[in-house]
């Protein structure tokens, strides 16, 4: 489905259809009025228009209860809807999708009645909040799939590393290679999730299609060794990321998804060949779906993170038409320097919002942030409120 791409900032943007966008089109309209820190000045991206450009990044919670409720995320994430915009914590598709204990995912009335709680609780601090729409594949557990059977990949390949088991870490085991004729239930299931997302009260869904989950796995050439329609050629192993997006597009429009990938990020076979290529194809295809951003992770230089070596955001910047949020590490200076520089037109904070809820206040005020401290349980995994 080649498409011509399109130029930046083209395509139509309408109102909000919940009826919140108006006062963000507001903080829009005034920020362009005045000169501040770009990190901290409105943007829009898609038919999103953010009061900032600092973005929350998607943080694993794992913190639900057997009732399915997870008590304490209306608060956390209440805490934090100042961010120009909120991706929320991995949320599993289906049953099998899920990758750890305590998800909350978005496939029984019961979670879309959970989740309207979090995000009723944005809204009211005027803040706006996605669905990340997520599925594990094979890092995930026979432990978290139902009766215990083997997690699904694109390829029967076991991934590197531990996984987090109910009773600490163990190695991953072998997957089980998705069939050629179960690959559009599991497509279905993204469609589904999408539809209660917005019964829900999201602004919007994000697809994780990076972080070496399901869609990343087909991605890439080191992860899937098929050799149907879904293997093989670039073309082939991005079929299946295109058939989710053709699934959700029209349940949201395209101004309302965003993307998450991650090609820079290697960890054994978790790899490509060619990720630059690869990031320029996916570029060029997916435009035709005028996505509201495309979400790239690759590390930056910094003391905990090694940088990148291949230029992947770099690739995206130059082929991809639309808005770019980027992620990797970041720290304030870094991240102003590479808005400044049109390298992304927003930045997403994972860390430096656990320990800091009013993150773009204190980079507009300029007040000096607290650090993220493992020592005190502010973990990725498992994240307290803030004290």
């Amino acid at each position: 489905m080649t498409q011509t791409p399109k130029t930046r900032g083209a395509g139509h943007v309408e109102r909000s259809e919940t009826g919140r966008g108006g006062s963000h089109e507001a903080w829009f309209a005034e920020g362009e009025r005045g000169k501040t820190k770009l990190l901290i000045a409105p943007t829009r991206l898609g038919e999103l228009y953010l009061r900032n450009r600092t973005l929350m990044a998607p943080i694993t919670r794992t913190r639900v209860v057997p009732r399915g409720q997870d008590w304490l995320a209306p608060a956390y994430y209440a805490e934090r809807a100042s961010a120009g915009l909120i991706v929320s914590e991995p949320v599993p598709v289906s049953e099998r999708a899920s990758g750890y204990a305590d998800s909350l995912g978005l496939f029984t009335d019961e979670h879309v009645e959970a989740w309207s709680t979090v995000t009723r609780a944005v809204h009211e601090q005027g803040g706006m909040i996605l669905a990340q729409l997520w599925h594990a594949g094979r890092l995930s557990l026979p432990e978290y799939q139902p009766g215990g059977a083997d997690p699904v990949a694109p390829s029967s390949l076991a991934p590197d590393g531990l996984a987090y088991g109910p009773k600490g870490p163990v190695p991953y085991g072998v997957p089980r290679t998705l069939t050629r004729s179960e690959i559009p239930f599991v497509v279905d299931e993204f469609a589904e999730a999408a539809r209660r997302a917005k019964r829900a009260g999201f602004d919007g869904v994000e697809v994780n299609a990076g972080d070496g989950y399901l869609i990343d796995q087909f991605l890439r050439d080191g992860s899937n060794s098929r050799t149907d329609c879904y293997g093989g050629t670039i073309a082939k192993r991005s079929r299946f990321l295109i058939d989710v997006l053709d699934a959700v597009t029209p349940i949201w429009r395209g101004g309302r998804v965003g993307v998450r990938l991650s090609l820079a990020h290697e960890r054994g076979n978790l790899r490509d060949s060619d990720p630059v290529s690869l990031a320029k194809y996916l570029s060029r295809e997916i435009s035709a779906f005028d996505l509201a951003y495309l979400h790239i992770v690759e590390a930056v230089d910094g003391p905990a993170y090694p940088p990148s070596q291949y230029g992947v955001a770099r690739a995206f910047r130059n082929a991809w038409p639309g808005a770019l949020v980027l992620n990797g590490g970041y720290d304030a200076r870094r991240a102003e320097a590479a808005l400044r520089a049109d390298q992304a037109d927003a930045i997403s904070f994972g860390a430096p919002f656990i320990a800091n809820p009013d993150l773009p206040e204190r980079l507009r005020s300029s007040e000096p942030l607290d650090a993220f401290d493992r020592s005190k349980g502010q973990l990725i995994f498992s994240t307290p409120l803030h004290q």
